[in-house]
């Protein structure tokens, strides 16, 4: 086992097929979906659909993406002491600065505000990181620095995010990025939180390891006019492997923020060409945003919890798994996913 290894101690998600990690997870894998309209109208004079988190009372925005976040750190810190709560350091994932309808105040009251629904204030060593989509695998890199190098004994990893703002829709709609009734190259809005508690590896049987973490650009993103040949995901994923020491035909399956768009499939498919050089006679890939929409920065804790799941559900194609993560502007990147099991 890779001795930079990361343990996955316990999950939460709040997400608009569960409000927790159990029944989100389960709509996963029964394939479950709630999309519901919108107050908002596309070019068509259609409304626009959505996956929408239903909490009440209603509320929407700063508000919103708090009380997710609080759900799902809850959950996560289900068998942690709330005394204990504070000798934590969170990482906060946010979505990325230039991210069309971004929530005001994601930056500086977004983790006030969470440490006060909460009643509790992380550890000093707490961070926010602004990377979207990619986030979380930041946030692991992050983590494992604090655990292995700091010392840390646990890390506290959550990310919360919604697209169901109308100037985030206005935008996507007008760049043709949604899916609509004249659009079938789109997806669907959502929103989300999750939180993971992370700690060093106990050797125990039913572990979820994290073993590499692996970071790339893509020059030729989505919005770019650049031919793609899916060099960015290609070298995240290529770091991933090397990191933790292991070969692409190793992995059993795949799971990825796929949301809809046929850009992000053909890329997935590119960079599987490039990085898989023995051949397999199925290699499944899993996208759990067809249940949620696009989630934004919390697709990340997402697709780890639904790898989770199967692994201790025992519906998993295999111990090894492969997750990859995409950001508009171009970032990149992959993570190495091991569970230990039980004899």
């Amino acid at each position: 086992m890779n001795s930079r290894a990361i343990a996955i101690l316990r999950s939460g998600l709040v997400t608009p097929v569960g409000l927790d990690a159990e029944s989100s997870c389960a709509a996963f894998r029964a394939k479950l979906t709630n999309p519901v309209e919108t107050r908002f109208i596309d070019a068509g004079g259609e409304w626009i659909m959505a996956h929408e988190v239903p909490l009440a009372p209603l509320c929407r925005g700063l508000p919103k993406l708090t009380r997710m976040a609080a759900m799902a750190i809850e959950e996560a810190l289900g068998e942690v002491p709330r005394s204990q709560w504070g000798q934590l350091p969170l990482i906060l994932c946010v979505a990325e600065p230039m991210r069309p309808g971004r929530t005001p105040g994601l930056d500086d009251e977004l983790f006030l505000q969470i440490q006060e629904e909460l009643g509790t204030a992380f550890a000093p060593q707490s961070q926010i990181i602004a990377q979207g989509r990619v986030g979380v695998a930041v946030a692991f890199a992050q983590a494992r620095a604090l655990l292995i190098e700091s010392g840390m004994p646990q890390v506290l990893v959550a990310a919360t995010d919604s697209l169901l703002s109308w100037s985030t829709l206005s935008h996507y709609e007008q760049s043709d990025r949604l899916l609509t009734a004249r659009n079938s190259n789109g997806f669907m809005p959502g929103e989300a939180a999750g939180a993971m508690l992370l700690g060093e590896p106990e050797g125990n049987a039913g572990e979820l390891l994290c073993t590499g973490v692996g970071f790339g650009l893509e020059e030729a993103h989505v919005e770019s006019e650049v031919p793609l040949r899916a060099e960015g995901l290609s070298q995240a994923v290529k770091a991933a492997l090397a990191d933790a020491g292991c070969q692409m035909h190793q992995m059993d399956f795949r799971i990825t923020d796929l949301s809809g768009e046929q850009y992000y499939f053909k890329e997935a498919a590119l960079a599987l060409s490039r990085t898989l050089h023995v051949r397999k006679k199925e290699f499944d890939i899993w996208h759990p945003a067809e249940c949620t929409g696009e989630i934004g920065a919390a697709v990340g804790l997402a697709i780890v919890s639904a790898a989770q799941a199967a692994c201790e559900k025992q519906y998993a194609k295999g111990p090894n798994i492969l997750a990859h993560l995409a950001n508009d502007a171009g970032q990149r990147a992959a993570l190495c996913l091991q569970y230990r099991m039980p004899v």
